[in-house]
């Protein structure tokens, strides 16, 4: 199954004719706008009590390049260095800090306790430093930190994964190597109860290093995630909406009352679907059967769970804007169970399967649900996901949603990674460089899931460059063709 590439469309119109016939309304100005003339993109939002500049924001990611005991080394700082370059006013977690370093998703993930203080001043003073250099003030950057802790897809050494789950699952088990008998890998209430201590301490030493925000990341098949759907766990952390987002609304109101200069923010996947898996060459979703109804996900019709529902997550939005949240992160899937989902790719990754449907579906798929929420809750500040795939015209997709009122802010991830000055770029009415911008390859990806740092191979000199990665991930690819 084949798909026209981004590069067959040369303009607009072509895009919006295509777009048409697959039934993926994607919204699209004519052309984009900079600062002077008055961009949507350029409007300052406030989140809380916090301004940012404009409305575009980058993404937390894992890059896998952090110290064996998860403090940040030099290529690490290199990339916050370019978060700060940017343009983007909204730094949204710029990393992955995993809480206690058992809830690693890779052995060179940041982790909380190795940071402490002066480790997340560093950070902060990486973005904050090359943001100054750049605009000449940071009085209208906002700077979060993302933690988490990977659960089902923690692997902290390189012995293998160390998964602790909220729940048994029907499917996930048996694709990730868990016993379906073990009890001791599901966390008791009590340890539960100990985490949230250390969620907390992980805050409060990031307030102590000046940062604005920290994000409880609550997507992607990680630890908080999987809580919002374990309908099948007993007690106090399971069963109803008000059970399965325990754990997240104590660790908010635990962070809100340990640290009250600190605004706190939510990247949370509004929606999931069922395991895919690659058969042949193509993915199929993991059959289900005797689990019908389908009570294992967050935001997923339980009888028909290759659909959307979004009932409980635009609750679930509500309740956030309700008890103080200052903005949420929009996002959908698990990258390790449904990556066309998460980030709809020309290609897949090394553990993926060929796209199954036109990757501007998925697209619109992201940017609809986000424009359902935002008109379902309002008054709550929402960053947009999914907006990589569409490339050239990626600055016409996000103006449109912006200028219409669908998303607050625009969110840039593996796009920054090979062209981190596109909001600068763009805003200041610069013509985008074609040699940088993002084509999906997906060696993002790739490489961290075979053990490599991740970064964009194809297009960032330094990756081309990185031995011994840079020749890996060359036979990594030759193997898979």
């Amino acid at each position: 199954m084949s798909f026209p590439r981004m590069a067959r469309f040369r303009d607009v119109a072509s895009l919006r004719a295509h777009l048409a016939q697959i039934d993926a309304p994607i919204p699209l100005d004519d052309a984009p706008l900079e600062a002077a003339e008055g961009s949507p993109l350029a409007e300052p939002v406030t989140l809380g009590g916090l301004v940012a500049g404009n409305r575009f924001a980058i993404h937390p990611m894992e890059g896998w390049d952090a110290t064996d005991d998860g403090r940040p080394s030099d290529t690490l700082l290199r990339r916050w260095r370019h978060f700060g370059a940017s343009g983007a006013k909204l730094i949204w977690g710029g990393e992955a800090v995993a809480v206690v370093p058992e809830g690693r998703a890779n052995p060179n993930q940041l982790t909380a306790p190795a940071c402490g203080r002066e480790g997340f001043a560093t950070l902060l003073a990486a973005v904050k430093d090359a943001h100054r250099d750049s605009f000449g003030h940071d009085d209208d950057l906002v700077v979060a930190l993302q933690l988490t802790h990977s659960g089902r897809f923690s692997k902290p050494t390189h012995a293998g994964r160390s998964s602790r789950i909220a729940f048994h699952h029907p499917v996930l088990d048996a694709r990730h190597g868990v016993d379906p008998a073990d009890q001791a890998v599901v966390l008791s209430d009590a340890e539960v109860e100990s985490l949230i201590d250390r969620y907390v301490q992980a805050a409060i030493d990031a307030q102590a290093a000046g940062f604005d925000m920290v994000d409880i990341k609550s997507c992607h098949g990680y630890l908080v995630h999987e809580f919002l759907g374990a309908r099948r766990r007993p007690g106090r952390f399971g069963g109803d909406l008000t059970g399965r987002s325990r754990l997240l609304f104590t660790i908010i109101e635990r962070v809100q009352e340990a640290c009250p200069r600190l605004a706190i923010g939510v990247r949370l996947s509004l929606f999931d679907t069922v395991p895919w898996q690659k058969v042949g060459d193509q993915g199929e979703a993991c059959p289900v059967g005797d689990a019908l109804p389908y009570d294992a996900g967050f935001g997923v019709d339980m009888h028909d769970p290759e659909r959307m529902d979004l009932t409980e997550p635009l609750a679930l939005l509500a309740m956030l804007r309700d008890r103080g949240v200052a903005a949420v992160n929009l996002s959908a899937g698990c990258p390790y169970a449904n990556p066309h989902i998460v980030r709809p790719a020309a290609f897949p990754p090394s553990d993926g399967y060929a796209p199954p449907e036109d990757p501007l579906v998925g697209v619109w798929r992201q940017i609809d649900a986000a424009r359902q929420a935002k008109q379902a809750v309002p008054g709550l500040v929402l960053v947009g996901s999914g907006y990589t795939y569409l490339q050239e015209f990626l600055p016409h997709a996000a103006q449109a949603a912006v200028r219409s009122g669908w998303i607050d802010i625009v969110g840039l991830g593996r796009m920054v990674l090979s062209y981190p000055e596109l909001p600068a770029d763009l805003l200041a009415g610069r013509s985008l460089v074609r040699g940088r911008i993002c084509r999906t390859f997906s060696d993002c990806t790739t490489a961290p899931r075979n053990g490599l740092r991740s970064g964009c191979y194809p297009l960032d000199a330094f990756y081309k460059t990185l031995e011994p990665e840079a020749a890996e991930m060359k036979a990594i690819k030759a193997a898979a063709e």
